[in-house]
């Protein structure tokens, strides 16, 4: 008997630089709305970098008890907010049974903007000035921990930590729970909030971040003149769910999740395999478990970072897959719009591939002014396109060498 299952997406939810919440991310996605700009979160006068994807007109307090979201980092009320959008538009409430449903949330630094904040108080007025909530807002897992709480999930609840990957990752290991039968719906995604001092200064210390003041000439993946990312802040969560739970309930169903793996290149703390074989293999082990033709994949959310390296390598990765499909692709990269969410990044690129398998539109790579010759794929430079799309793609490639692949179906009624 076969015991695995399959896994449906019943519900989004997003807050992004481009859209604060999964409609409106979409929408802006396919207009090619541009959500990088001066930052407004400290000032930058001292700072090389001076632009982000930054997230300025977001109000937790319209999601979030004004009391329990003082004692939140950003990335836990970012992550509640997306998932309250996700679990409502899943019709989530009274539906399923508690200790079956669980929740998996990637990010990639943790509470950072609270880290830094306490430390400067410690400096300034002594250790007994450390708020009593430092801790539990600091952690990285309490982001998970919070929407568990609110929602009231008490089935597998985790959090990883594969930096860039991390989202995709968590989206793939709820998957894996609900397809080997330990829980039957999980909310997963990711989330971060590391625009500050120290996160920007780190960064730019690295040489990671693009030298670019000009934020549409900024986050440019593919371009010739690309410098490096443009960092970028928000959440994504999805709902997943067994194809049985979701048809016992007559949920709404959006996609289907068929792929999923992760490899390591074992090459480099910051920097990916030159080759691009552990992208590679992630793909290609990815489109083994879906079981379907690679000519079946019609579009591919790249990584696509901006930065001179990931740009070329994952290029040659998706050509080492594809082999002359590799031209018939689509493959954009919507963090020329977002910025780099980092540890979020995956997510809120896995709702585009969904939203993609619904709507037959394909949001571009924007910005494209003179494309590399050496990332000669179809990148949907600067307008939307028009498809049918039976299987997207998305892939997700952090730091540490981690890479991560999820691949989704269409879901057709």
């Amino acid at each position: 008997m076969n015991r695995e299952q399959r896994v449906v997406v019943t519900g989004l939810g997003a807050v992004t630089p481009i859209g604060l919440d999964s409609h409106t991310f979409w929408e802006s996605l396919t207009q090619g709305k541009l959500g990088i700009k001066p930052i407004k979160a400290f000032d930058t006068q001292d700072f090389p970098i001076k632009i982000a994807g930054e997230i300025q007109d977001y109000d937790p307090l319209l999601t979030i008890d004004k009391k329990i979201a003082r004692r939140m980092d950003r990335i836990s009320q970012f992550a509640m907010t997306a998932a309250k959008e996700a679990y409502d538009m899943a019709g989530l409430e009274g539906q399923f049974v508690a200790e079956r449903a669980g929740i998996i949330i990637g990010n990639g630094i943790g509470g950072l903007l609270s880290i830094t904040e306490e430390q400067i108080k410690l400096i300034d007025k002594g250790p007994a000035r450390i708020s009593p909530f430092f801790v539990p807002a600091a952690i990285g897992n309490m982001a998970g921990g919070n929407v568990a709480i609110a929602l009231g999930l008490k089935g597998p609840n985790m959090t990883v930590v594969t930096a860039c990957a991390s989202a995709t990752n968590a989206i793939g290991e709820a998957y894996n729970k609900i397809k080997y039968r330990l829980a039957d719906v999980m909310l997963a995604g990711g989330t971060e909030a590391s625009i500050c001092p120290l996160g920007i200064g780190g960064f730019a210390s690295m040489g990671a971040l693009s030298d670019s003041d000009d934020p549409a000439r900024a986050s440019i993946p593919f371009d010739a003149d690309r410098s490096g990312f443009v960092m970028g802040e928000g959440a994504g969560i999805i709902v997943l769910e067994s194809l049985e739970h979701a048809q016992k309930r007559n949920a709404n169903i959006l996609g289907e999740v068929v792929g999923y793996s992760t490899t390591c290149d074992a090459f480099h703390i910051t920097a990916p395999e030159t080759t691009g074989e552990g992208a590679k293999n992630a793909m290609n082990l990815a489109i083994e478990e879906a079981q379907i033709d690679k000519e079946s994949i019609g579009y591919i959310n790249a990584h696509g970072t901006s930065t001179p390296f990931n740009d070329v390598i994952e290029t040659r990765a998706i050509k080492a897959v594809f082999g002359d499909y590799a031209h018939q692709l689509l493959v954009s990269s919507t963090k020329s719009m977002t910025g780099h969410l980092l540890g979020a990044a995956g997510a809120v690129e896995a709702i585009a591939c969904i939203k993609v398998l619904q709507t037959g539109m394909v949001p571009p790579t924007i910005g494209v002014q003179k494309q590399d010759p050496e990332c000669d794929l179809d990148i949907v430079a600067n307008v939307v396109r028009e498809k049918h799309v039976e299987y997207a793609m998305s892939n997700s490639l952090g730091f540490g060498g981690h890479n991560s692949v999820i691949l989704m179906k269409r879901w057709d009624v």
